[in-house]
């Protein structure tokens, strides 16, 4: 079972399971002679001065890495105020939707995106027949990086380019996914904003301010809501496929298309 107490069917949504095709030693010692509270004052004084020495190696280590104090994980419950709905391609006139919830850590996710978007771009979105909703799930239990990539997209947004930095965030998704740190992957999600054109500066502004922390929440609310049970998933008429292909996304949108143009009696 996914995440989520209920079913989606509890939830009113139909699920279709879809074939496969992821101190140092030596510190000097009081003079003899010398009371009990002076070596405990001493001791003291070492304590301290080796807390703010691994403190100060701590911060600078951040900041050599670049991690930026980005509150990602928004309170639960946090409002997203902005009323936004996902970052949508497609003519507004589309007579098919769909929803995509997605990880940016998520390999399959990244298969998607990198081997079957292409070909639903070309075939169903560029041709009218669909219009398409990116939605984040970031799955935290299991990745950790997927709400600061979600963050970076987000920013990314705000100047126009976040179907670009998607593209490049799937597309280079080994070189930070697996780098041990929040600080190691922002460098490269740093270095992916200059390359697809950013301002860095302001989308550094926006990441340092989490800006769009709660937007990323509530879109992982949704994912819950409508029993997203894994990613990718994808919500289509009112129904939940767990993994699709291109082939598949074809075939469901023809029929669906085709039966809205059939004579009702």
């Amino acid at each position: 079972m996914g995440p989520g107490s209920r079913s989606p069917r509890e939830r009113g949504f139909d699920v279709f399971l879809l074939p496969s095709e992821a101190i140092p030693a030596g510190m000097p010692r009081s003079p003899e002679g010398s009371g009990r509270g002076r070596m405990a004052g001493q001791k003291s004084f070492y304590m301290v001065l080796g807390a703010v020495a691994v403190g100060g190696v701590a911060w600078l280590g951040m900041r050599t890495l670049g991690a930026p104090d980005l509150p990602v994980r928004a309170a639960q419950g946090t409002p997203d105020t902005t009323g936004f709905q996902g970052y949508i391609l497609g003519s507004p006139d589309a007579p098919v939707e769909v929803v995509e919830y997605a990880d940016f850590q998520c390999p399959a996710c990244a298969g998607f995106d990198q081997v079957q978007w292409p070909d639903v771009k070309a075939r169903l979105v560029d041709t009218g027949k669909l219009r398409f909703r990116y939605r984040d799930y970031p799955l935290d239990d299991i990745h950790p990086f997927a709400r600061l990539a979600a963050h970076t997209a987000a920013c990314a947004n705000d100047q126009g380019r976040f179907w670009q930095i998607k593209e490049r965030l799937y597309a280079r998704q080994n070189d930070w996914a697996y780098v041990g740190s929040e600080g190691k992957a922002y460098d490269v999600f740093t270095e992916i904003a200059g390359a697809v054109g950013l301002d860095v500066g302001a989308w550094q502004g926006c990441m340092e301010a989490g800006t769009h922390a709660a937007r990323i929440e509530a879109s992982h609310a949704e994912a819950l809501r409508v029993g997203a049970p894994s990613t990718p998933t994808f919500l289509l008429a009112g129904r939940i496929y767990p993994g699709m292909n291109a082939e598949m996304m074809v075939q469901l949108v023809d029929s669906l298309i085709a039966s809205q143009a059939a004579p009702t009696e």
